[in-house]
């Protein structure tokens, strides 16, 4: 059962998905995704290595508030219009920091997938007294605005994401799920449904599909940022980034290295937009190894 945030008058889901009394992480999942994506198997690997871990739904996503329809357009044209947004950047960090005061969390490390990688960075500028760690996977920098995105995607993904259209039924669902993880995985990589049915059975069952609502996802990549820079970051980070990314070039993760102090940056051989299970022990000895960073660095003063 999901409990709730409140940040302004937007209801924010998250669920408590085990390991309590370890060190306090909190995940951010991407673009038009519930926190039903996170893979069980990452997150029992986490919970093995002593987190106690939480993820929520972002705002239009999920169980969490789904803001009114407007006109906002497919979410690669949102990303570079200039209408009005519906809600900013800063508004889907505070929405983080309004589910760590529920949990009674003074701070956490934050793990970002895809677009929430791209979140947490934000979370880290915005309110870097809530962040011990920084962990950002498969993102781009919070410093690319507009077009200057554009020199991080790689278009023909998103010309196949246009293409797609399954019927709303259970299979469809699937079929979906699928199409859109085989354009996301690496070159060669095996996709069958056993990989994607875990994530669709989930949302079945809280009655969402935030996967297939498109105007949410394009109010979503149309917030805006005016925030600061990353190199205002002063929590320890750590950058990942899949070498075979069919859709986010290996050169986000470099310039979000480079722009933040002290980052240490990790790029995966054969690796994909998915975190598919080959990269789970990976991802979480680099979770552990940075969380232990924190532990092992004496007081201030000393």
């Amino acid at each position: 059962m999901p409990h709730f945030a409140h940040n302004d008058g937007i209801q924010i889901a998250f669920e408590d998905l085990g390991g309590t009394g370890g060190d306090p992480l909190l995940l951010v999942m991407g673009l038009g995704t519930s926190r039903f994506w996170w893979p069980e198997g990452l997150v029992n690997d986490l919970v093995h290595r002593g987190f106690h871990v939480v993820a929520y739904d972002q705002r239009d996503a999920g169980q969490s508030t789904h803001l009114p329809d407007q006109p906002v357009g497919p979410p690669a044209a949102a990303l570079l219009r200039h209408t009005p947004p519906a809600y900013s950047g800063e508004d889907l960090a505070d929405d983080a920091v309004a589910v760590l005061d529920a949990l009674g969390w003074e701070r956490a490390h934050l793990f970002g997938h895809s677009m929430g990688g791209l979140v947490v960075q934000r979370i880290a500028i915005r309110h870097p007294h809530r962040v011990h760690t920084l962990t950002t996977s498969a993102a781009v920098p919070s410093d690319a605005k507009g077009l200057s995105v554009l020199r991080y995607l790689r278009l023909a993904p998103l010309a196949r994401f246009t293409r797609l259209h399954h019927p709303q039924t259970p299979q469809g669902n699937i079929d979906l799920a699928l199409a859109v993880a085989r354009i996301l995985a690496a070159p060669g990589q095996h996709i069958d449904e056993h990989d994607v049915r875990e994530f669709v059975d989930k949302e079945a069952a809280h009655q969402v599909t935030s996967f297939r609502d498109q105007k949410a996802q394009s109010r979503q990549i149309g917030a805006k940022w005016h925030g600061g820079p990353l190199a205002r970051i002063t929590a320890p980070t750590l950058v990942l980034h899949g070498e075979q990314d069919p859709l986010l070039r290996v050169s986000a993760a470099r310039h979000i290295a480079a722009a933040i102090p002290h980052a240490r940056l990790r790029t995966l051989p054969g690796a994909g937009h998915l975190l598919l299970r080959d990269v789970w022990t990976t991802y979480t000895d680099e979770l552990r190894t940075l969380a232990d960073r924190i532990d092992s660095q004496p007081p201030i003063g000393l």
